[in-house]
């Protein structure tokens, strides 16, 4: 899986992992060292999930701008998804995300 953000990729992973609950879309979860964690930037926002617990979230940053609140990370999720932990997600509505 490869993120690509105003034209730079900024993360890049084959150990991605796909997550599927309800009807929702899948969403990929890249771990954190498949990341260039340059262009992002802690943003204060926290979520509650019922199914996998707090997320905390970044915003990606740029000297061309910011997409605010893009990137969501859960650090202790719920022990059914645990596997997750350490992992980043991105709105594919901020981001391209491309498989293979």
């Amino acid at each position: 899986m490869r993120v690509v953000w105003r034209g730079k990729t900024i993360a890049d992973s084959h150990a991605a992992l796909e997550l599927r609950e309800h009807t929702y879309p899948p969403v990929i979860y890249i771990p954190r060292g498949d990341a260039d964690m340059n262009f992002l930037a802690c943003s204060a926002l926290e979520t509650t999930c019922p199914y996998k617990g707090i997320a905390n979230y970044f915003s990606l940053v740029a000297d061309d701008g910011t997409d605010a609140d893009a990137v969501w990370t859960y650090e202790s999720p719920i022990s059914t998804v645990a596997e997750i932990k350490d992992h980043l997600a991105f709105y594919p509505t901020k981001v391209q995300i491309l498989r293979g």
